[in-house]
């Protein structure tokens, strides 16, 4: 009996540890809120393999497109918050379409816990090799000598590449047309066949065509210039001081999930890209590695809501 009774005590002392499993103890999903191939697929699918490969448990990518991005991050927002349900959150996602839409799912700094920031990179304003500019200043003043009649290509509305012209068109006071495409390869195949002058996109996507000559680079968005294309000024030391835009790519995960969890993500996250062969990919692709601290992260987010909610809200621009 004695035996039996010590046998039942041990067996009720483990069970507290047969449910406290470490996590991860299952699949984790990144959900991205854009088509399959784009920047931010790209960004989450190199996360995924490396958290994969780190955490001993499958990561994977789940594109859920729709609404700029929206749909994707009301999933994650509502998702239990478990860490099991992440999202890879950009400028658009989380600091344009919330000030867009009328209504959205999710509230973008409430809603989510930031655990880091990856990657970011600036744009590159390219145009035609007809379009008689080669520089920040030359277009600024065919704009204004041209008012209304100049068209810029846009990936959508919204998208990075929209609100950067909307910046530039605000700072420089110059009257441009919009034209909006359903993702930036519809809008650089009209501007590499001269149906729209302009475009300012990811430099990933841009460098082949400019480095093959169907389109022209003028300048790139960031305040400094760029390590992958040094020889693009930047728009600040072109005649505009302070403008920048970068597009980033960052890992949410819904507000309530624990400190442990995303720390233990951030410390994973951190140490993939910063293994040699990764940060080359990435680098090569245009993006500069950020990696920073989930603090770090959520006082950029809050900069960037104040940024480009002003912008949004001062240009009356609203979701078709």
């Amino acid at each position: 009996m004695i035996l039996i009774a010590r046998s039942l005590l041990l067996l009720i002392a483990a069970i507290p540890f047969a449910h406290a499993q470490p996590h991860p103890s299952k699949p984790t999903r990144i959900i991205v809120g854009f088509t399959a191939g784009g920047p931010s697929d790209i960004v989450a699918r190199i996360v995924a393999q490396q958290l994969t490969e780190r955490m001993g448990q499958s990561v994977i990518v789940e594109n859920r497109v729709g609404a700029t991005g929206t749909i994707g991050a009301e999933l994650v927002a509502k998702a239990p918050p478990d860490g099991y349900a992440l999202y890879l959150a950009s400028q658009t996602t989380h600091a344009v379409a919330p000030y867009m839409y009328a209504r959205i799912g999710y509230d973008p700094l409430k809603d989510f816990a930031t655990v880091v920031r990856v990657v970011h990179n600036p744009l590159l304003m390219v145009v035609n090799p007809t379009f008689p500019v080669k520089t920040i200043k030359e277009f600024i003043a065919l704009a204004k000598s041209r008012p209304g009649q100049i068209n810029f290509a846009t990936g959508g509305i919204g998208s990075s590449p929209h609100m950067s012209m909307e910046l530039f068109r605000r700072m420089t006071n110059i009257d441009m047309v919009p034209i909006h495409y359903k993702g930036d390869g519809a809008a650089i195949i009209d501007v590499i066949g001269g149906q729209v002058p302009i475009l300012t996109s990811s430099m990933p996507a841009l460098m082949p065509y400019v480095k093959s000559g169907k389109m022209r680079g003028i300048a790139v968005t960031g305040l400094k210039r760029s390590t992958v294309a040094p020889e693009f000024p930047t728009i600040a030391e072109s005649g505009l001081p302070g403008f920048e835009v970068i597009t980033w790519f960052g890992i949410l995960a819904p507000a309530a999930t624990s400190k442990e969890i995303v720390n233990r993500l951030n410390t994973e996250i951190v140490a993939a890209v910063s293994v040699p062969n990764v940060r080359e990919q990435l680098t090569k692709m245009g993006f500069e590695i950020v990696a920073n601290t989930p603090e770090q992260y959520a006082v950029f987010l809050g900069e960037e809501n104040v940024k480009w909610g002003k912008v949004v809200k001062d240009l009356g621009l609203r979701a078709e």
